[in-house]
């Protein structure tokens, strides 16, 4: 690792989780006074639970004088992803499995590779461990140097597609990472977004230490359910399970589990995720029409998002309020200053909307 690279990567690990607001989401924005807001703060995909997933999910309620079963479900994950049921674990959503792995594992020097999802950081410092940062520079395009990260770390956290950069990762970078003794966890929240899911590492079993969080919130509208996965070697899996409460998933969210990981399930995330690239290449193109004022966008966004550089951006955003939008602010990821906001990708009509207004945000002075 070079000089200013080890440079970076201390200061950051010094920060304490004192300097951003590590629980602070994109939820926040539209609550309250932001109810009534077009919502491009959230990254869940809109017009979902489809009606055929509601249908699913309400046949269970039938069952709920009965304690959770998770046997269907978590073979149906282990089919989709061609692995043995002892590699999965289902989740209360991937924020559950963030809290098991900090609890459960028994690391003497956590590592997270920021700017990423906030709450792996959290968690780990929740359960007191002192956590090292590697801040990824935009100069770099955010994009992962495996010999960033230090030698002796023994766990390693990485989103792929990474929230908010909107970078995709080559898998064999992030493979990189492995090493005997370290768990590399990769959060695979957003890869069903990615068209073809190329770049994934969940099913591998040839990565040492591999750790893949999956959500299934985000494509299919259930992050009200809470529903997730791990998938890892046996081993880690019994550790997480134990550190579980008993019956953790829900009767409804293992039925949404079960629906969402099959055939026809599966076609659908896959077609959906052709047009959410092609709605996000339609955001892009139009913000570059406003490089003009400053605006730089981080990419190639690869995501259901967007990461954009926008002069001022905290006026901005509020002027954008104060036009019928949220957006989420930037600030509170490590390594990203107060100049960044992050946009998820919206079909076509809200996104000509969207960018109506943020020109008009971004030309008034006031």
């Amino acid at each position: 690792m070079d000089t200013h690279t080890r440079t970076h990567t201390e200061a950051g690990a010094g920060a304490g989780g004192r300097d951003h607001d590590l629980r602070h989401h994109g939820d926040a924005e539209v609550r309250d006074d932001g109810s009534a807001l077009v919502d491009l703060a959230v990254n869940v995909r809109t017009g979902t639970p489809p009606a055929w997933l509601r249908e699913h999910v309400a046949a269970s309620l039938g069952s709920l004088a009965a304690y959770p079963d998770g046997r269907a479900a978590r073979a149906a994950v282990a089919a989709r992803h061609g692995l043995p049921v002892r590699r999965v674990l289902l989740t209360a959503g991937a924020a559950e499995a963030f809290v098991l792995l900090a609890r459960a594992l028994e690391a003497r020097r956590p590592v997270v590779v920021h700017p990423q999802f906030t709450e792996p950081e959290a968690a780990l410092r929740d359960a007191g461990h002192t956590v090292g940062r590697v801040l990824l520079r935009e100069e770099d395009g955010f994009r992962l140097d495996p010999a960033a990260v230090p030698e002796d770390a023994d766990l390693v956290v990485v989103g792929n597609p990474t929230n908010p950069t909107s970078v995709l990762h080559p898998a064999d970078a992030i493979a990189a990472l492995a090493r005997p003794g370290r768990t590399l966890v990769v959060d695979e929240a957003f890869m069903d977004a990615v068209p073809g899911e190329r770049e994934a590492l969940a099913g591998r079993t040839d990565v040492p230490g591999l750790v893949v969080l999956r959500s299934l919130t985000k494509t299919w509208g259930l992050a009200g359910l809470r529903i997730g996965y791990v998938l890892a070697a046996p081993e880690t899996i019994a550790g997480l399970e134990r550190a579980q409460p008993l019956w953790p998933v829900s009767t409804p969210a293992l039925a949404a589990a079960e629906a969402c990981v099959a055939p026809r399930a599966l076609a659908e995330a896959a077609h959906a995720a052709h047009r959410i690239a092609a709605d996000r290449d339609r955001l892009v193109a139009g913000l570059a029409g406003l490089a003009g004022a400053g605006l730089r966008v981080a990419g190639p966004a690869e995501g259901p998002f967007v990461l954009v550089g926008v002069p001022g951006a905290a006026a901005v955003r509020h002027r954008l309020r104060g036009l019928g939008y949220a957006v989420r602010r930037g600030d509170t990821f490590p390594g990203l200053g107060a100049e960044w906001l992050r946009l998820a990708v919206r079909d076509r009509a809200t996104t000509e909307g969207f960018l109506r207004a943020l020109e008009r945000a971004v030309a008034d002075p006031a």
